[in-house]
């Protein structure tokens, strides 16, 4: 459809609320899918650092009232959002964990489309039975790679937080869905592994540090990053260097940011579309790093 057709004249106000978010690819990728399908689109970066209940649900209410059709929500909201909505969807609520939030009737309704996103992405990866797969960090990225693993029938998913409650919490929620072990370290979590994604914020820049020793990574491990800024993290670097597999947090950024835009607007934006605006910031990004 031509952005100059007749539903040019639609406004979409979309968002995402994380902080840092500078980097994020996300505005691109909204905007020029809506202008493919004939929309007149804008993508709102809120970057509010150390937020707490009442400086989200100010936000919220801003996006309720504000004609938005709904936000995403990143690094460190995924969690501390849930309690402020009206509504979840199901998996969102069995996971406790949002990064996409609907407006509908005035209501604010909670979706995770990081698992269907994930799930797409990683989905070539798998082989057709024996995947053991470790997931390094259970936070709200990290709770969606393992839900989203579990819905792909992965038998045998080791779960390492570096904080153990966190993923004892995590192995519970699983227990209905497949199940979760509890790896005691990261050398526990990969002894056997044949995957390995990191579901952490560690090695996004200005980070530059990897969340596993590059000993531990071998050949016959594929390893993916929902990390994208870099595309290739320390860790994926490293991976590399042994041979392995990688997988750059492309694929994810793309596909959940694809299903996001289908729930605000109920149309089914073309992930071709989305992906050549996020190379198109991605090559911008590299050329400034290259020039400076």
């Amino acid at each position: 459809m031509s952005s100059r057709g007749p539903a040019a004249s639609k406004k979409l106000l979309t968002g995402l609320i994380g902080a840092p978010i500078a980097h994020s690819a996300s505005p691109a990728m909204h905007e020029r899918a809506a202008e493919a399908l004939g929309l007149r689109g804008h993508y709102q970066l809120i970057e509010v650092a150390g937020a707490d209940a009442t400086g989200l649900r100010m936000m919220l209410e801003g996006v309720r009232r504000l004609g938005f059709a709904g936000v995403n929500v990143t690094f460190p909201y995924k969690e501390a959002v849930v309690p402020l909505l009206d509504e979840l969807a199901s998996t969102a609520a069995i996971m406790a964990a949002v990064n996409t939030v609907v407006v509908r009737n005035n209501r604010l309704i909670g979706h995770n489309t990081d698992t269907t996103g994930f799930a797409r992405a990683v989905k070539p990866l798998l082989a057709p039975s024996g995947n053991a797969v470790a997931v390094i960090g259970t936070g709200g990225v990290g709770k969606a790679i393992a839900f989203a693993l579990a819905s792909l029938k992965v038998a045998d998913l080791r779960i390492f937080d570096s904080d153990p409650a966190r993923a004892e919490k995590l192995a519970a929620l699983l227990a209905k869905h497949g199940g979760a072990r509890v790896a005691r370290s990261v050398e526990d979590a990969l002894d056997g592994a044949t995957g390995l994604v990191n579901g952490t914020p560690v090695g996004m820049l200005p980070n530059r540090d990897t969340p596993v020793p590059a000993s531990l990574l071998r050949e016959n491990l594929w390893v993916a990053d929902a990390v994208y800024s870099p595309l290739i993290t320390p860790l994926l670097a490293a991976a590399r260097e042994k041979g392995a597999r990688i997988m750059t947090g492309r694929e994810l950024a793309i596909y959940q940011a694809a299903d996001a835009f289908e729930l605000f607007t109920g149309l089914a934006p073309s992930t071709e579309v989305m992906g050549e605006a996020f190379d198109a910031v991605m090559a911008a990004r590299s050329a400034a790093y290259q020039a400076a």
